[in-house]
């Protein structure tokens, strides 16, 4: 494992370091295998963006789509056959640490369609396919916290499935798919499920809010409004690893806990630094608390590994300063619900338009080895 200060430092705070990115180049050159050994990788996070990244450099799927050419898929069978086929294999590369830390690492996450993201019976319907599909005990399939994601969270949890929430912005909605992951617990024990072996993550967005917020705020362009640029994500986090910290120490969760439950991680995503006048590792350093995954682009990974500096827990002692933020921000007419509303439709239409993408791209490729 790494020896790398910042690493080792995040890794004994309580922070899961997973990478997100995958592909079948970094899986077939042992990029992968190098980055858990030297840069402490114990997870992995993939969505539809980043697979139509991976299938666009087509070399390293090319005899693979001219079997499936071959084979006359259809375009929709042979996405599924290639991403399934890319996430079972890091599941393997990841098994020995799966194994060493009793489930809760070396996870492998895959995304449902993101065009079912409104639709609640189709979205569990994927969810066991792409389960099967993957056949590895280690994956987390991810779901979408939409309003139709959430009892899409809870009968998929309930089948004994672990679950990635993912596309979550708002301490509202988080509050929701901390109930759906208890309530998904509640009806497995219901059905005498092993609830030591149902594991979630609950993928709370960072950068992204800064994205939007920082941009209503240099509308304003007041002093006022120039002095909360970039604080809106960290703070917003902050305050769900408050309510998180809440829900998992009540009497619901306790009973849930004694019948062998683990609790649903927090997970940071979002968090390359999108803004260059921003310190680069601002979304993992200030992040920092304990039971908590922080999934990082690999650009991200080396920024925290060459400069990062990591003190403990950098968030429980901050939940005033997060609430004044978001309150700043409402005083000056920053409307919170209408920016994670605006993040999670915009969310959803980013990851339509990547999957319509690699649709086109896979499509042409098997146009071309036929």
């Amino acid at each position: 494992m790494t020896t790398n200060k910042a690493l080792t430092d995040l890794a004994d705070a309580g922070v899961s370091i997973w990478l997100d990115d995958l592909s079948r180049e970094r899986l077939e050159s042992g990029n992968l295998a190098d980055l858990v050994e030297t840069k402490g990788v114990v997870g992995v996070t993939t969505n539809p963006s980043i697979f139509q990244a991976a299938l666009a450099d087509g070399e390293a799927y090319a005899a693979q789509v001219a079997d499936l050419a071959a084979a006359d898929s259809g375009v929709d069978d042979a996405v599924f056959a290639m991403t399934t086929d890319d996430v079972r294999a890091a599941c393997d590369l990841f098994t020995p640490l799966y194994e060493r830390t009793d489930g809760v690492d070396g996870r492998v996450s895959i995304e449902v369609d993101p065009r079912l993201a409104r639709d609640t019976s189709a979205t569990v319907d994927q969810a066991k396919a792409l389960h099967a599909a993957v056949d590895r005990p280690n994956v987390l399939i991810k779901i979408p916290a939409t309003v139709e994601g959430l009892p899409a969270i809870t009968a998929t949890l309930a089948e004994g499935i672990s679950v990635n929430v993912t596309l979550i912005f708002s301490l509202e909605r988080y509050r929701a798919v901390m109930n759906a992951f208890l309530t998904g617990l509640e009806q497995a024990k219901e059905a005498g499920r092993d609830l030591s072996t149902i594991h979630s993550v609950a993928s709370f967005f960072v950068s992204r809010v800064d994205t939007e917020i920082d941009k209503r705020l240099d509308v304003l362009g007041t002093e006022e409004a120039k002095a909360l640029k970039g604080k809106a994500g960290i703070a917003n986090a902050r305050l769900a690893y408050q309510a998180y910290e809440e829900v998992f120490s009540s009497a619901r969760w306790e009973t849930l806990a004694a019948a062998g439950a683990r609790p649903q991680r927090p997970l940071w995503a979002s968090t390359g630094v999108k803004d260059p006048a921003y310190t680069d590792t601002m979304y993992v350093t200030e992040l920092v608390a304990p039971g908590t995954v922080n999934t990082m682009p690999e650009k991200t990974l080396d920024a925290v590994a060459d400069h990062g500096v990591v003190t403990g827990d950098s968030v429980t002692d901050h939940y005033g300063d997060a609430a004044a933020v978001l309150d700043a921000l409402e005083g000056l007419g920053i409307s919170y619900s209408d920016v994670v509303d605006q993040l999670e439709r915009e969310g959803v239409e980013k990851f339509e338009k990547s999957w319509a993408e690699l649709l086109d791209g896979v499509t042409a490729a098997l146009e071309r080895a036929r």
